[in-house]
Parts: structure tokens; sequence; C-alpha cells
């Protein structure tokens, strides 16, 4: 049999579907869908693997996965990053994706798969804005981008992790959101800071408002962790559960097919952020991200210690958190110049 026509590598040609035909084995795509989903596994990483499997098996003739190894999979990274120039990240997330399918899809564990060799990752300094730098860069935003903004430079938080902040997770009295299913699948706590508390619940009366519209047209329910929305199918119309900042506009959930309301899509944010940038005449490469990496470093500013920095940004490994003292406000480790020192002849 011709092995582009293999049954499972339709799923490289054809939008995958939720279940398959009757009497028909579930498709390559399918079963690797179903099994990141079987493992709790986040959404986005759902599509970056099926997105990067079909890459895969089209740059190799659509021939199955099962007909090829490591010798396919190295010449796919390399193309990657000779031809395709994506960074070596991307290309472990490539790698990633396709490890997954072998050992989760496929079942196959084969020595060749500890051999290959991963893209070694450079290290850099993350960018870090000045509290004058963003202090302008908030003033020049409003509304939602600058009460998002202001949360990741207050709190910490990942971009992720702020669109989808739920209501229950904020805490006015305590001064304390809880960040659900971060990097790792964590959860931890963060501070609310004074600043935010009043913008934030009025933030939280108009999610209300827009709530009570979706509860009045037969609506209101917004997705859940599959465990919580298979033990209590009522919790998805709870206020309680829905998102602080929901969209705009209601979309059709990929997974369930039900319609209801999303957070905001980060893009506004990002668009936002650079506009601000701009106007504000800072030349750093920053991102949205930046103001988590600004957040760490004026804390470590401010006497704060590692581990406690470490707890509010949910780091693994204090070495992680470190990084941060080498981009201290201080220059040059804090060594003082000794060209600042004067009597220079």
């Amino acid at each position: 049999m011709d092995r582009s026509s293999h049954p499972d590598l339709e799923a490289a040609r054809q939008p995958v579907v939720t279940e398959p035909e009757s009497g028909k084995p579930p498709r390559l795509l399918d079963r690797l869908r179903a099994r990141v989903r079987r493992l709790g596994m986040a959404r986005r990483t759902e599509e970056a693997y099926v997105g990067w499997v079909r890459r895969f098996i089209i740059a190799n003739g659509r021939r199955h996965p099962e007909k090829m190894g490591a010798l396919e999979i190295e010449a796919f990274l390399t193309q990657l990053a000779t031809t395709g120039g994506v960074a070596p990240s991307t290309q472990n997330q490539a790698l990633a994706a396709l490890l997954f399918l072998y050992r989760q899809v496929l079942g196959i564990e084969l020595p060749w798969m500890d051999e290959i060799r991963r893209a070694k990752r450079p290290m850099r300094l993350p960018v870090v804005l000045t509290r004058a730098e963003v202090h302008a860069l908030l003033g020049e935003l409003d509304g939602s981008s600058w009460l998002l903004a202001s949360l990741l430079y207050g709190t910490g938080m990942r971009l992720m992790e702020c669109m989808r902040l739920r209501v229950k997770d904020i805490d006015f009295e305590r001064r304390e959101i809880t960040v659900r299913q971060g990097k790792g699948g964590k959860d931890r706590r963060t501070m609310l800071p004074a600043l935010l508390v009043d913008p934030l619940r009025a933030q939280l009366r108009e999610a209300a408002r827009i709530h009570e519209r979706d509860l009045a047209a037969g609506l209101g329910a917004v997705s859940l962790p599959d465990a919580i929305a298979r033990k209590y199918p009522g919790a998805a119309r709870e206020w309680g559960w829905q998102y602080a900042f929901p969209a705009s506009h209601r979309s059709t959930d990929p997974r369930s097919g039900r319609t209801g309301r999303h957070h905001l899509d980060e893009s506004g944010l990002q668009r936002s952020f650079k506009q601000a940038l701009r106007r504000c005449g800072i030349a750093k490469p920053a991102s949205c991200h930046t103001l988590r990496h600004s957040f760490a470093t004026h804390l470590l500013e401010d006497g704060y210690d590692l581990r406690t920095i470490q707890e509010l940004l949910g780091h693994k490994d204090v070495s992680t958190t470190q990084i941060y003292t080498h981009v201290l406000n201080r220059g040059g480790q804090g060594v003082r110049s000794p060209l600042d020192r004067g009597g220079v002849e």
C-alpha cells in the first residue's frame, strides 16, 4: 500500500473532527488531540503539537510517522534551523511535539529518542524597564489595557495568567490573587496592589453586567477545567467561574462546541503596549512579559529576598529567579567604575 494513503494521514490533509466516523479508527491528529486532553495539557499546547506533527508529515511527503524515525526528525529540525530560521526554543517545541507523538500516541519507545539533540538555548538577560519607564508606559494606556498592564507589573503574572483570571480567584479582603494552572500546571498566590483594588472592582461590575445579559439570553456558560465541568455541570454559569476580563463578543469553544464568552484576546493588549512603547520613545525591545521581569527586578532593588520573589513568580527553581540579580539597576554587577572615582590623568 502507498504510505501516503495511510488512513491516519488524512488528518494532515483535512480538518480534525471531534468524533471519528462510525466503524473507522480515529485519525492520527484526532488521537493526538485526545491524548493531550486526556493528560490535561493546555489548549495552546494541543494546538502547537498538532501543528508541528502536521508540518512534519507534510515535509516528509505525507509518510506515516510509524515509517519514520530519528533521521527524519533530525532533518526536519535542521531544516527549521537553516531554512526556517526559527529560534532554538521553537526547535525544541517541535521536538517535544514529535516525541510526544511517538511516545504517548503511537506507543513507540526506541533508543534513538533519547539520542536526538535539543537545540542549545543561548543565555540572554531579560529586558527590564526602569521605574520611570514603567510609569511613562502606563500613562500612555487607558481602560482595560491600563488595568491589565498594571496587573502584569504589580503582581508579576504572565500575560495569559492575567487574561485567564477568574472572579473567584480575586480576594479583595486579603489583597491577594490566586493564579490557577500557571506554567507547569501549578497554582500560586501573589499580591493584589492597593492601587488596583477600586479599578478592579469596577471591572468586575462591568463583567457582571455582561454575564447577566448572557444569562438572560440563555447563555452565560464559560469554559471550565475538564474535571470541574464533569463534577459540577452547573458551575459554568456561576459568577465565580466567569473571566474577570470577558471578551466583547461571544464565541464557540472549539473543544465543546458550545457558544459562550471567552476572555479578552491577548493580542489587543500587545498592540496597545507596542503603541504606548513607541509614544514613550522607549527603544528597548520590550513586550508585555517585560513587565513581569521589571516586577521581579524592582522587588530585588527594594530588598526582598530571592525565595519570596521565586514564590511570587512561580519559578520551580530559585536559579531561574537569580537571573534578575544580573539586571539590577546598578550596572556592571554593582561595581563602581574606576572612571567615576575621579583623579584620572
